[in-house]
């Protein structure tokens, strides 16, 4: 078994350690097709190598060739490391610096098998978000984190450590970017040609930029998602007895099952990985699973008459499951579910991110790897099945949104029934979660806010916890407005209930949906908990990149901007740049995540609190750019809880001045002018 210190030496060549290929017992990624020419291979081939000293090459150019004929990329399994991957306290870790250790918990973290969907593919969610393209940039990187300091800034290209540079110590100690591909190549068939040649590399959100904290990372804002949309849809507070149907259970998908149950709905989740399914219930996170439909219908039957809280996980296609819940609508009249979404990965639909209905799971893996274009053909179809169905279903009163995975764009250039008429193309007969739930939610500030203990003590996320309660306390007793009131009453009952519901996969982590104030307020009250003692070790601040900044997003995180500026991506820009040179540890900026490759540009940050004054003060000056950058944005397309919510922040920070739009009252002056 390696050793953290054996890690951080840097690639072990000599000896080179033995190549024991894909290991059996744990879930792979599906295999690739990223039909290469002969001499694409070879420069495939090449590029790899480029890791390796010229009298190992030969050697290793063999069994690299084999990968890429048999996976269709290049993974360098021979070094997979033979290490608990895990995250460890932080003081175990061999670095000189604080920062670059953190960095370290938080990248093995990403690929703890109880973490990582296909940890030996370095796969950390979403069927395709890599950590690294291959193992020798997880070598590298551990071993420049190891041996920098508090003067150098490593800097990522997609995966790629492109080296250590010189830098201060008030710069990030890291910068990451990921598939900054030129717009006009930004397609998904140059991106599985450039990811197989080694030069760049999805890392979805949090994945790429090692701030994932499992399924955990998405629950709470599934919970709030859930919860808003029983306020909306059904126009109850209590979703007992109601009856959420949706797909998936992998990586961010996972949260859904857990989600259902703190929500207290019945919720039934179909997932065809049975490796999926086992892993959720084995963690306590499913509570039931069965491959039966009438099992499921029977179950979904009791628990909504006795309003029993569920989560059943169906092992089967999804469009089955919807089907038969039409068949029993047909036949008895009776809809039996009330709110419905879909999380299969449909950002990555034709890679296996998302199985037709009319193949077996392993069947379907067997042609995508030989028959890809027939393999896109029946997805194609099932989509329009899984859309035919659902449309039956809220014809008679079910509402569906989309989760922001692209299943509705997917579906609609399937050919699917999908189209909204009269609407721009950012909008689909159904809208997503973010149009009619999280948007506001955002404008107000609101977003996935995170933090994990590095002692990987669970009495010190404890205290956190007990830290973000009284804080969100004081908060309402100070006065807010009431539509934060409701936000933050929601946020003191999830912080109340997540020790009960064994929340933490991986490291001692939590997510918090919070505005600006609740961030910055916690954020100092953690640092100042650890200065006094309180807390054993430093605390590592994040988010998700789907937040209210972070992220340009047409079709999930800015759909709900409706002044042509959601194909635009200058607030995800300005957001990795204005954090790093506010305080943030590291900062990330991507292309892809959640909807798809060329699909979106994301961004996001670590910040560790040491319980210094100076990361107080970093946390001060770069969570407020954080939130309040998003916040004017949304205010500037005519959000009206932007606006208050920024005019707000203006009142309390007389060093902010934000421009303010001014609403065209009159209408008719628009008509007036174009007839001139």
């Amino acid at each position: 078994m390696t050793s953290l210190k054996e890690i951080c030496r840097g690639l072990p060549l000599y000896p080179l350690p033995e190549n024991r290929g894909r290991r059996k017992g744990i879930p792979h990624a599906p295999v690739r097709t990223p039909n290469l020419t002969a001499q694409e291979k070879k420069l495939a081939l090449r590029n790899a190598l480029r890791y390796f000293p010229p009298e190992i090459q030969k050697k290793l150019a063999l069994e690299f060739a084999e990968e890429l004929r048999l996976y269709g990329h290049i993974y360098m399994y021979r070094f997979f490391p033979d290490i608990e991957m895990r995250a460890y306290p932080i003081g175990d870790y061999p670095c000189k610096t604080k920062s670059a250790a953190a960095i370290m918990l938080m990248i093995m973290n990403n690929l703890d098998p109880s973490v990582a969907q296909f940890p030996q593919e370095l796969v950390t969610y979403g069927g395709n978000g890599q950590v690294f393209s291959n193992w020798a940039q997880f070598w590298l990187v551990m071993h420049y984190l190891s041996e920098m300091t508090e003067e150098q800034t490593l800097v990522m290209y997609s995966g790629h450590p492109l080296g250590v540079f010189p830098s201060h110590q008030y710069a990030p100690r890291l910068i990451i970017t990921n598939g900054m591909v030129i717009p006009n190549y930004s397609t998904r068939d140059e991106y599985e040609k450039m990811f197989a040649l080694g030069v760049t590399m999805y890392g979805q959100m949090t994945a790429g930029s090692y701030c994932y904290i499992g399924p955990q990372g998405i629950v709470h804002g599934t919970v709030l998602t859930v919860l808003n949309a029983g306020r909306r849809y059904l126009k109850v507070e209590d979703l007992s007895g109601k009856v959420f149907v949706t797909s998936g259970l992998g990586g961010m998908s996972g949260a859904q099952a857990k989600a259902a149950v703190i929500a207290g709905c019945v919720g039934i989740i179909a997932e065809v990985d049975e490796a999926a399914l086992l892993k959720r219930h084995k963690q306590g996170w499913l509570m039931e699973i069965s491959n039966n439909l009438d099992h499921c219908i029977a179950r979904l039957k009791d628990a909504r008459k006795n309003k029993i809280a569920l989560s059943l996980g169906y092992h089967g296609n999804v469009v089955d499951l919807w089907e038969r819940l039409v068949y029993e609508l047909d036949t008895t009249g009776e809809l039996l579910v009330d709110l419905g979404s879909d999380q299969t990965s449909c950002h990555n639909p034709f890679s296996g991110g998302y199985y037709p209905v009319q193949l077996g799971f392993e069947e379907a893996k067997q042609l995508l790897s030989t028959n890809p274009g027939k393999f896109r053909t029946l997805v194609q179809e099932s989509l329009k099945r899984h859309v035919a169905a659902i449309n039956r279903l809220a014809d008679k009163g079910m509402f569906f949104w989309d989760y922001g995975n692209a299943f509705l764009l997917e579906a609609q250039r399937a050919g699917a029934d999908v189209e909204k008429r009269g609407a721009n193309k950012t909008e689909f007969r159904y809208p997503s979660y973010v149009q009619h739930i999280m948007g506001d939610i955002f404008s107000l500030g609101f977003g996935p806010f995170r933090w994990v203990c590095t002692s990987g003590d669970p009495q010190d996320l404890a205290t956190t916890d007990s830290i973000a309660m009284s804080v969100l306390e004081d908060s309402i007793r100070q006065g807010v407005s009431t539509s934060v009131k409701q936000q933050y009453h929601d946020n003191i009952r999830w912080i109340r209930e997540a020790g009960r519901h064994s929340l933490v996969v991986g490291s001692q982590a939590r997510i918090l949906y919070s505005d600006q104030r609740g961030r910055v307020s916690i954020a100092v009250a953690i640092n100042r908990a650890i200065s006094e003692g309180r807390i054993k070790a430093p605390v590592v601040l994040s988010r998700d990149h789907h937040d209210v900044s972070g992220t340009d997003s047409p079709y999930r995180e800015t759909s709900n901007i409706y002044d042509g500026s959601a194909f635009c991506a200058d607030m995800a820009v300005q957001n990795f740049v204005g954090d790093a040179f506010r305080g943030a540890t590291w900062v990330a900026l991507h292309n892809g995540g959640g909807v798809g490759w060329g699909e979106v540009i994301n961004g996001g940050f670590g910040l560790v609190l040491d319980g210094s004054k100076e990361a107080e003060e970093r946390a001060k000056m770069m969570l407020s750019w954080d939130v309040s950058n998003g916040v004017a944005r949304r205010c500037w397309s005519g959000n009206d809880y932007a606006y208050e919510t920024i005019c707000q922040a203006m009142k309390e920070n007389s060093t902010l001045k934000v421009t303010l739009p001014h609403k065209v009252v009159d209408e008719n002056i628009l008509e007036q002018a174009m007839k001139h």
